[in-house]
């Protein structure tokens, strides 16, 4: 028989749920936004009961689940994502005992496309780093930075997380402590990436490789310097991985090799940069 329970309390459960199962925090944190938007909807004192299959069907019919703050229609995957945290946290309230049913057993994700990896061309990649030798320096953390998510693609929260003691320099390796799905993994440091990290490093022995730089500030300092190397596609810390991604996959055209490349636990994952390199298929039927 389900027990009486706020949302807001049952969703603090399912966040502790999901620490305790290693879910990562940026999933956490997605599942969270995804249920307060469910919260706001209905009424934030509201209890689960409250979370039907009608309830819950006219929430992801509604304006709060298809537009975005500004006015703008979400995009399909957006909603899909929200459909995809509502079933898991419905899901959870049935199996913790707090329903005596799953409410969202119905909801089906929306079939839709992916958008192709948006990524920097050759060209584009060139540029940027030669804006930053010529305006932050050789011995620049900007530089530094950019030049290694572009040189290994790793996210930017495993490049912020290296300490100089994960770097094998010799080796041409970097440890990589903090990988998504806590898998430590080995990420490889081509030549130019070594000597250029010998530099930066200098004297140090230990600590931060990229000391006092947060998450959010060197998204915006890729930002700033994609803009002043005149690059027109909008440039994340994510586009740089991807941009490691396509430049593997056209040099090999083999996924698994890009797949080692960035660490995907399935080569699923790693698809969408075959699907994305139409040049060479362009190629291979002389168009």
């Amino acid at each position: 028989m389900s027990v009486a329970m706020r949302i807001q309390d049952a969703l603090a459960e399912f966040a502790l749920v999901l620490e305790g199962n290693g879910r990562s925090r940026h999933t956490i944190d997605q599942y969270r936004r995804h249920v307060h938007a469910l919260i706001s909807w209905l009424a934030p004192e509201e209890d689960v009961v409250a979370i039907t299959t009608t309830s819950l069907a006219r929430f992801l019919a509604s304006p709060a689940a298809r537009e975005t703050k500004k006015g703008r229609e979400r995009r399909p995957g957006s909603v899909n994502a929200l459909r995809g945290s509502l079933k898991g946290f419905c899901a959870f309230l049935h199996e913790a005992g707090h329903l005596p049913t799953n409410p969202a057993r119905m909801i089906r994700r929306a079939r839709c496309g992916s958008l192709p990896p948006r990524y920097l061309t050759t060209d584009e990649q060139a540029r940027l780093l030669k804006t930053l030798r010529q305006e932050d320096g050789a011995t620049g953390r900007d530089y530094a930075l950019v030049h290694l998510l572009l040189a290994t693609g790793l996210r930017i929260g495993s490049a912020l997380a290296l300490r100089i003691e994960d770097l094998d320099l010799e080796r041409g390796e970097a440890l990589v402590r903090t990988a998504k799905g806590d898998r430590p993994t080995v990420a490889v440091l081509s030549q130019a990436l070594v000597e250029h990290l010998r530099w930066f490093v200098g004297d140090r022995t230990r600590g931060p490789l990229f000391d006092g730089l947060c998450v959010r500030h060197a998204r915006r300092r890729v930002k700033y310097w994609a803009e002043r190397a005149g690059i027109r596609t909008a440039t994340t810390c994510h586009t740089l991985r991807h941009s490691l991604a396509m430049r593997v996959f056209q040099a090999t055209g083999d996924l698994l090799v890009t797949q080692a490349a960035l660490g995907h636990a399935s080569v699923l994952s790693t698809a969408t940069y075959a699907r994305a390199d139409r040049e060479r298929l362009r190629e291979v039927l002389g168009a």
